[in-house]
């Protein structure tokens, strides 16, 4: 902790004196691939679902990590060369793939060997696929924003991660999109298009209140923009409703960029170092570490908190 007040106070007074740029910038990310929150795990619709996913970010011209859960690449203990096929698309997408566990564990819930075996396994695939294209697996997202319950525990799996080549993968923009995924998938699941569609149609105008709440921590915190970085998910929201939501953000000022370029950066110079809350964006952490209160999150309409049902509650 004191390390990270300690950079972070070497950050604050340049933030302080900057003059605030205009442009705004941000990265996105996606987890959970090949999918998340789907009506159905039939492949068929599986693929089309990826398909739409995938011909929506191009349109957008968004750079963007895709990472990869590789439990979901086996149906019946078998893995299925299907669905490998869907990220052999995306990295013929010019885009990038990252580790995000096999099974999506939490390092607050699991013992540190067990989690770091998790991940291990969970790069079977995706290693051997980014190499065929020529690249190199280097990005770790943790599940659920969990990034270990003690500096003990942080500190070691920051060393793991150094040796074998990973880098964690931030997030900035903290949001409840899953949320609106599950119930949008449910609602589709049970033919109610009417309420899918005042699902998706809530979607974009939730995650503009993310980001204004975002953009002035932001400025509370560094006295400046910074470049974010966004998770989403693989899912049959974002197939549907990515594109409004890049024209969104484009209509606020931003620019789409790459993970590293968002992590150039100084305000990336410091871990998310705090231990409080769990699931917080690094943003949120920072804030807290550094002794303010982050606001209230924007909040869920009733009937995508109703739709999800107990994932509401338990977080995703």
């Amino acid at each position: 902790m004191k390390i990270f007040l300690l950079a972070l106070s070497l950050i604050l007074p340049l933030a302080a004196t900057a003059q605030m740029p205009v442009e705004r910038a941000v990265a996105i990310t996606f987890d959970d691939l090949p999918f998340a929150s789907v009506p159905t795990e039939d492949n068929a619709a599986l693929e089309h679902m990826s398909g739409r996913l995938l011909q929506s970010i191009q349109a957008s011209h968004v750079p963007t990590v895709g990472f990869v859960n590789e439990a979901k690449l086996y149906r019946e203990g078998n893995l299925d060369p299907a669905r490998v096929e869907w990220l052999r698309r995306w990295l013929a997408a010019g885009f990038e793939l990252g580790n995000h566990t096999y099974s999506h564990p939490s390092l607050n819930r699991v013992p540190l060997d067990a989690f770091e075996a998790d991940l291990l396994r969970g790069e079977t695939v995706t290693r051997p696929l980014l190499q065929s294209a020529g690249q190199t697996l280097r990005w770790f997202r943790h599940p659920f924003l969990h990034l270990g319950k003690t500096p003990e525990v942080r500190a070691a799996f920051q060393d793991f991660l150094t040796g074998h080549g990973y880098r964690a993968a931030p997030v900035t923009v903290n949001n409840s999109e899953w949320m609106f995924a599950v119930a949008y998938a449910r609602a589709q699941a049970q033919g109610d298009q009417d309420s899918a569609r005042r699902i998706g149609a809530a979607y974009v105008p939730y995650m503009e209140a993310v980001f204004a709440r975002t953009e002035q921590l932001a400025l509370d915190l560094f006295g400046r923009n910074i470049p974010h970085v966004l998770v989403l998910h693989a899912n049959s929201l974002n197939a549907d409703y990515f594109a409004a939501l890049a024209a969104m953000l484009k209509q606020r000022g931003y620019r789409f960029i790459n993970l590293d370029q968002a992590l150039q950066d100084r305000a990336y110079l410091s871990s998310m170092a705090y231990e409080g809350n769990e699931g917080e964006s690094w943003l949120e952490g920072w804030s807290r570490a550094a002794g303010l209160r982050p606001s209230q999150q924007a909040p869920v309409p009733a009937l995508v908190k109703q739709w999800a049902g107990a994932a509401a509650i338990r977080g995703y």
